[in-house]
């Protein structure tokens, strides 16, 4: 070798490496197309909670379709599955959705129920309104799953996964990182970049989601719509048994035209203390406080039955009198759950519609969400197209049989909540699983991180007042103004749980969240439209406590009309 040849070989040499170098860089940074992400896999090391990986199961490229605010660009569907590490427990499945004009951010989606179906992510935010596009419509990558399990018959009340430890813990929150993981893993691959933003979006069991997903992973999210969460899950279920035994006694249940009766007395008696009688109870803190249904009258006559006897349907026994003082009411342990309490709140009753006759095309989404068709019952009654139990009825019965007993046969209304005997233990343990107990959100508030939160004031499935609850325990532990600074919640006046042909909520809280977050714009003053009750009329939406007050003047139907009173 002389000094003349080695410096030129050398310098082939280094070109040679720098050009394999540059090729696999550029092999990793380069997009890949929709078809090519079919069968991708995903490493188990790349999620955050143990798994057994990943893998693309199909993918699509659906053409764009709509127009104005409907419309939705062409966007790659990919569907897939995250592998249990226990071969007995299920599947997670998911769904992700990649716009070709993508906006670099992300949105998941949560759940309801006891999910069991896929949050496909194609759709709005809770009460989002449909003169604004979808999250997906406006360039989002969305996605969710059905939280690691599939449901049957029942559809969202189907709880026999909690039969499997996995399954449980995969539905009490494990699912959400390890689902966002495989979702932003895919997305890089696809775009060849992560997401610059993410976003949670839920209600109801959604709702918990997103708390448990800010608070658990702070590092992951940039902010969150949370809409009637069910925070506390397994004390809800707790108060969902308490109602269900005393709905369960004989004569107890009360029928659809004995729930408008109640309805009707309660917004008799407290429509006008919000200033105006508009069809809507806005002042509910007077209502709860004043308003007596066992003394309660409608057009002169009184409420109750004489002598408290089930007359028909033109008044209300003792016995659905105590129904209904059963909902309002909260139910109060002996023993203390995981959270340190020991209660769970009663539901804002008076004036909510727990299933009332009407034709409104919310009407049977409303119907299914409270009181049902079928008294509860062992065994509880199936939920079918056109008959079922109160939701929660069938939730607390699936509960009992699958996460506290383990026992499919175990009769539900046996087991007192109050008094649980032994499976006290068992149910405090489920209260730390489920509920979303963290008061502490400084990690993702100091990365940013907003939330905006609001739930209908008429809630018959989700109690507001726990709403409350959660919104006193934040302050309490964080203090007033640090809460303020990164997180708004409001309550809607007549809106009842996802649905109400009362008042139907419509609120573009993505644009606000969005503004707060990338923009630095505190929340201006919020407005809510309905989209059933009177469609297109407006409230404000006013910042928990305050509640809308006529101002004595003007349109009913417009929110300038009306400003923001505390009790």
């Amino acid at each position: 070798m002389t000094r003349t040849t080695w410096p030129r070989r050398g310098r082939r040499l280094l070109a040679l490496l720098l050009l394999v170098g540059l090729a696999a860089c550029s092999s990793d940074d380069d997009p890949v197309a929709c078809a090519d992400l079919n069968g991708m896999a995903v490493a188990a090391s790349a999620i955050g909670l143990r798994t057994q990986g990943a893998t693309v199961t199909s993918t699509a490229v659906v053409p764009a379709a709509g127009s104005g605010a409907t419309a939705v660009g062409e966007y790659c569907k990919v569907l897939g599955s995250i592998q249990p590490v226990d071969s007995n427990a299920p599947k997670i499945l998911f769904q992700l959705n990649l716009p070709t004009s993508w906006n670099g951010k992300a949105m998941m989606f949560g759940g309801g129920g006891y999910n069991g179906s896929i949050a496909t992510g194609l759709g709005n935010v809770p009460a989002g309104p449909a003169d604004q596009p979808v999250p997906l419509g406006r360039g989002y990558a969305t996605f969710g799953s059905d939280s690691g399990h599939q449901a049957n018959a029942d559809g969202s009340r189907d709880g026999r996964f909690g039969a499997n430890d996995e399954a449980l813990a995969n539905f009490a929150g494990d699912a959400l990182k390890k689902t966002l993981d495989v979702a932003k893993a895919i997305i890089r691959k696809h775009y060849a970049e992560a997401p610059r933003r993410t976003y949670f979006a839920g209600g109801s069991t959604g709702g918990r989601e997103a708390l448990l997903a800010v608070g658990n992973w702070p590092q992951d999210f940039d902010g969150a719509i949370v809409l009637y969460p069910a925070w506390n899950a397994a004390a809800l279920d707790l108060q969902f048994g308490r109602i269900t035994r005393q709905l369960a006694q004989p004569g107890a249940y009360p029928s659809r035209a004995k729930r408008q009766l109640a309805y009707n007395a309660a917004l008799a008696a407290c429509d006008g203390l919000d200033g105006v009688s508009d069809g809507l109870i806005s002042n509910m803190p007077a209502c709860n406080t004043s308003f007596n249904l066992a003394s309660a009258t409608l057009n002169g006559a009184p409420v109750r039955c004489a002598g408290g006897a089930d007359l028909g349907d033109s008044c209300l026994s003792d016995a659905q009198i105590a129904s209904f003082d059963t909902f309002n009411t909260p139910l109060v342990l002996p023993y203390t759950l995981a959270s340190g309490e020991t209660t769970y709140p009663g539901f804002n009753t008076w004036g909510t519609d727990f299933g009332n006759p009407g034709s409104s095309p919310l009407q049977p989404t409303v119907l299914t969400l409270s009181l049902g068709t079928e008294q509860p019952a062992n065994p509880m009654p199936a939920v079918t197209a056109a008959t079922m139990p109160p939701y929660g009825s069938t939730f607390w019965d699936q509960w009992v049989k699958y996460f506290v007993t383990r026992d499919a046969s175990f009769n539900s209304l046996t087991l007192d909540p109050q008094a649980p005997g032994p499976w006290q233990s068992r149910i405090v343990a489920l209260t730390g699983i489920q509920d979303a107990n963290r008061t502490d959100l400084s990690a993702f508030r100091a990365r940013g991180g907003k939330i905006l939160m609001a739930h209908g004031t008429h809630d018959a499935l989700v109690s507001t007042r726990a709403t409350q609850q959660y919104w006193a325990r934040l302050r309490n532990a964080m203090g007033a103004s640090t809460v303020d600074s990164f997180m708004r919640y409001y309550e809607i006046p007549g809106y009842g749980h996802a649905a109400s042909s009362v008042f139907n909520a419509a609120w573009d809280s993505l644009t606000t969240l969005e503004n707060w977050v990338e923009r630095g714009t505190v929340p201006p003053a919020q407005t809510v439209a309905d989209t059933a009750g009177v469609p297109g009329r407006t409230r404000p939406l006013c910042d928990y406590p305050a509640w809308p007050r006529y101002r004595g003047a003007g349109d009913v139907n417009l929110a300038q009309n009306y400003n923001c009173a505390t009790p």
